[in-house]
């Protein structure tokens, strides 16, 4: 399925530097590696966004303004970290007046939505055993 929106920013209205926990950004980019578009569409239904992930970013878009970017996470350093199980360092851009409210239910709605997505999208293997004979070299 092929989806295609345009996005619109305001001006930067403020710049944090935060950390992701390990485990969103792991899944996260493992999506996007499995995605054949390069772009992961991350529905939060509960607070009525979604999130798109490419490449460069995190966006997260308002269901009423569905054009507009109401916060961006960039600039993700997974290079500095030691560990696969450390947080990420990046920057939230906001760009709505209300975006350090939105900011802390997306740190609690996106996880859990990023899961979900993940386990629908994730491909059962079927697995069996195979039985081999007794190799003739171990009589």
């Amino acid at each position: 399925m092929f989806m295609e929106i345009t996005c619109y920013r305001d001006i930067e209205l403020q710049r944090a530097l935060r950390q992701l926990p390990a485990a969103v950004y792991n899944t996260a980019y493992l999506l996007l590696e499995h995605s054949k578009e390069g772009v992961v569409f991350v529905p939060i239904r509960r607070m009525q966004y979604l999130a798109v992930i490419d490449r460069e970013e995190i966006i997260f878009l308002n269901a009423e303004h569905k054009s507009w970017v109401d916060i961006a996470w960039q600039n993700f350093r997974p290079q500095q970290r030691t560990a696969l199980t450390e947080p990420v360092p990046y920057e939230a851009v906001y760009y709505n007046p209300d975006a350090n409210e939105t900011m802390k239910r997306l740190l609690c709605e996106f996880p859990p939505a990023l899961r979900a997505l993940a386990a629908r999208d994730t491909p059962s293997i079927a697995a069996r055993i195979i039985k081999f004979d007794r190799s003739p070299l171990s009589s």
